[in-house]
């Protein structure tokens, strides 16, 4: 089972680090043609605007958009949920616009705000530790997204099928159990598609 961390910008290595702690083995993703080996791709955190210019300079727009289309996992954390967001408050144009959410990019303040804390998600046993740093939010989800975690009334996690969104930064603690979890959904992806 192989799982890549788009490599654009962001926290690439904790990503890495993460997916080999599952047993999978990873892949640092810096051009489209890689996308064909893959069982599942992570869009880390950085800055969304910067992210959202280098994948459409480099090609990972269309090419992400027929991955996810295939049925192959995706995991978007902080930046990486406003990218597979359909809309951005305040802006006209979304990314990849895969997942019904409507994201607020920024929901948490600045940097000095960034903050942690234990969530509870569901399908996960006990809290999992959460880093947030200058966090989107969704604030809004369509029928068929389901809501993982909240935090202060705040949707900042959800799954819609294979497309998996999280406002914090899992990479930035020793807690595997997100990672464990998207790791899951690939294994799963991979049974199905081998069953057809």
């Amino acid at each position: 089972m192989k799982i890549g961390v788009l490599a654009l910008q962001g926290a690439v290595a904790e990503h890495v680090r993460m997916i080999e702690a599952t047993g999978a083995e990873s892949a640092i993703v810096k051009r489209t043609e890689q996308l064909e080996s893959l069982d599942g791709i992570i869009l880390p955190g950085g800055e969304s605007t910067t992210i959202g210019k280098l994948m459409r300079e480099y090609g990972f727009i269309e090419e992400l958009r027929r991955f996810a289309e295939s049925g192959k996992p995706v995991f978007g954390t902080c930046a990486g949920l406003i990218l597979l967001a359909n809309r951005i408050e305040g802006q006209d144009e979304a990314h990849l616009r895969l997942m019904d959410i409507t994201v607020a990019r920024n929901a948490f303040g600045r940097q000095r705000e960034s903050f942690e804390t234990d969530l509870h998600v569901k399908g996960i046993d006990e809290t999992v530790r959460a880093v947030f740093i200058r966090a989107p939010l969704i604030t809004q989800v369509g029928e068929g997204v389901e809501v993982l975690s909240i935090y202060r009334d705040q949707i900042v996690a959800a799954r819609q099928g294979h497309l998996l969104a999280a406002s914090f930064h899992p990479e930035l603690t020793d807690d595997t159990r997100m990672h464990e979890y998207f790791a899951g959904m690939v294994r799963e992806s991979k049974a199905t598609t081998a069953a057809k």
